[in-house]
């Protein structure tokens, strides 16, 4: 398992994946890349940078 300064475990992952909308099994569209999504918001977060200035590997 690779750790990036930023991202979720795996085991943390695991925990929320099923609850976020867009999700297997949820009406509606399911979601491409939710996991990428929530990493990007935690980085944004904690680096305290505005969402323009996101790194590139979030898709953004």
């Amino acid at each position: 398992m690779t750790t990036r300064r930023y991202a979720l475990r795996d085991d943390q992952w695991e925990r929320i994946e099923d609850v976020l909308p867009g999700s297997k099994g949820w009406v509606g569209v399911t979601a491409k890349e939710n996991r990428q999504f929530v990493e990007a918001v935690l980085y944004r977060y904690r680096a305290g940078i505005p969402w323009r200035d996101l790194p590139e590997r979030f898709g953004f």
